[in-house]
């Protein structure tokens, strides 16, 4: 169930950077590549910070 949560979040924060960056100014380009960044580390160190904090809020595995 996180695992899908975390896959929600992150292509709906992309999604929204990039109507941002075609509405509102194009610097909400660096917020999508913040996030692709983070899915490529959370890739190789098999750690996420969304992870640890949607476990806080007590969403189950």
């Amino acid at each position: 169930m996180r695992n899908r949560v975390i896959r929600a979040i992150a292509g709906s924060f992309i999604l929204i950077s990039l109507v941002l960056a075609i509405y509102v100014n194009q610097n909400w380009l660096w917020f999508t590549a913040f996030v692709g960044a983070n899915l490529l580390q959370s890739s190789m160190t098999k750690w996420c910070l969304m992870e640890d904090i949607l476990k806080k809020f007590g969403v189950k595995d």
